[in-house]
């Protein structure tokens, strides 16, 4: 007995009023399909069967290194017709979960509860949900007994079955075999002329069967998105999800509702986040890290006891402990920063290696650099690491004294306890311990006037 997952994915979107499939548009910084494959393949699933129709290329491109098997929906002529497309795949023995490409936060432990009432005994359960205001969605239609009798879409229910509260979420799993059988009997006599999955639920209780039920812990599990104003709107209750998991875990947020994280965020002790923040990948923030308003991180390590000054931005980088950044620092793929490293104002650097105590405090930049420890980098200074070409290496030793304004020009080195004279542009090896500087002779021009506007 194995799992398979069939994921309804071909739908145009036309609400959308976009030229993206409506499955690819983002949420939290991942397509809407990414979050429904990540909890599929949390399920262990042998098989993840994606039905794509629309735009179907662009689709398969963006969701190629997922491991899932698409197959073609050429006419969107209903749900109970996507899921006919995937008979070839399923075996008798499978259990056989039916999810949605434009549902994207169902829970896990949600899916398996679901899956848990599956069997020889029971070939049907369905996820249903009880709404104030269930307007558009199939109603669930039970008997005296409670007892699920069929499912009946908006347009084709009565006044008495449109006031049923307990709605269908679209969302089931079945025994391969029985699925089989009833998706071969639809027929597309309704209101919309459509195939719909949801009438094998009368066929299920037609054969004798009793149709198990379960139901999320929120709501927020199996909404859908249609239009723009809908993927908002769950954007702003996913993100508050997220941040109330953080503020769980002990985190300080100064404004939650300002808070976007398209990702992950592993956190310590103590952690505070001031508004506006965006985390992108994944991010890790060890005990009392403080990262300020209007930052961004994005793969990025930060060790305890670091602050994060507003404004700056970070990507792909490791910070040490007891570090300064910022404000309006920008640290690019490939920077390490030692422990109590300083990054000032407006400081810039990339695969930059810094040591210890070191400090950068404003207006430069260092790219390509290994630095040592207990350093003093002057404000403009640059790096000057590309040569039109390639990229070269800048080495600075310890304890090394750089003036304001001046540029190193890689490939070149500085000893340890050298220092560089401010001004200087400095393209041979400076040695240790002594005092490097290139200026050019200072002039004063005598009777000189400046000039007059004729």
């Amino acid at each position: 007995m194995a799992l398979k997952v069939v994921i309804l994915a071909a739908g145009k979107g036309t609400r959308m009023r976009s030229s993206l499939p409506k499955v690819l548009q983002p949420l939290a910084g991942q397509p809407l399909l990414q979050h429904v494959v990540n909890t599929a393949q949390c399920l262990q699933a042998e098989q993840i069967l994606t039905v794509v129709g629309h735009q179907s290329h662009l689709v398969e491109e963006a969701m190629a290194e997922q491991g899932i098997y698409f197959v073609a929906q050429t006419e969107q002529l209903g749900t109970g017709h996507a899921v006919q497309q995937v008979v070839p795949e399923i075996d008798d023995m499978d259990t056989v979960l039916v999810l949605y490409g434009d549902v994207p936060l169902t829970a896990q432990t949600t899916l398996e509860d679901l899956l848990a009432l599956v069997s020889e005994q029971h070939p049907l359960a369905l996820l249903t949900i009880n709404l104030d205001n269930p307007t558009g969605y199939g109603r669930i239609v039970r008997d005296q007994h409670l007892a699920v009798q069929a499912i009946v879409e908006q347009k084709d229910a009565s006044t008495e079955q449109l006031a049923i509260q307990e709605v269908n979420t679209g969302i089931l799993a079945a025994k391969g075999a029985h699925l089989k059988a009833w998706l071969g009997k639809l027929s597309n006599e309704n209101a919309q002329g459509e195939y719909y999955l949801t009438d094998i639920i009368a066929m299920c209780v037609a054969d004798g069967y009793t149709v198990q039920t379960t139901q999320p812990a929120a709501e927020i599990e199996v909404l859908g998105v249609n239009d723009k104003a809908q993927l908002q709107a769950l954007e702003r209750q996913y993100q508050m999800q997220l941040a109330n998991q953080l503020m769980t875990q002990g985190v300080t947020l100064i404004d939650a509702s300002r808070l976007d994280i398209r990702g992950s965020v592993t956190v310590g002790q103590d952690v505070q986040i001031d508004a506006n923040v965006i985390f992108e990948g994944d991010v890790i923030l060890g005990d009392n890290v403080q990262v300020g308003a209007n930052c961004i991180l994005k793969s990025v390590t930060i060790a305890a006891g670091t602050v994060i000054h507003p404004f700056s931005h970070l990507e792909e980088c490791v910070v040490g402990e007891k570090v300064s950044v910022g404000p309006y620092a920008r640290l690019r793929p490939g920077t390490d920063l030692a422990d109590e490293v300083r990054i000032g104002n407006f400081v810039e650097t990339k695969k930059a290696k810094i040591g210890k105590g070191s400090k950068v405090n404003h207006l430069s930049y260092v790219g390509d650099t290994l630095m040592g420890s207990g350093c003093n980098v002057g404000a403009g200074t640059i790096t000057c690491n590309y040569d039109g070409v390639n990229k070269h290496l800048t080495e600075i030793g310890d304890n090394v004294f750089v003036g304001s304004d001046t540029q190193l020009v890689a490939p070149v080195k500085v000893g340890d306890g050298a220092t560089i004279g401010a001004g200087s542009t400095i393209t041979k090896e400076a040695p240790a311990e002594m005092l490097t500087l290139s200026r050019s002779k200072q002039l004063t021009i005598k009777n000189w006037a400046k000039p007059v506007k004729k």
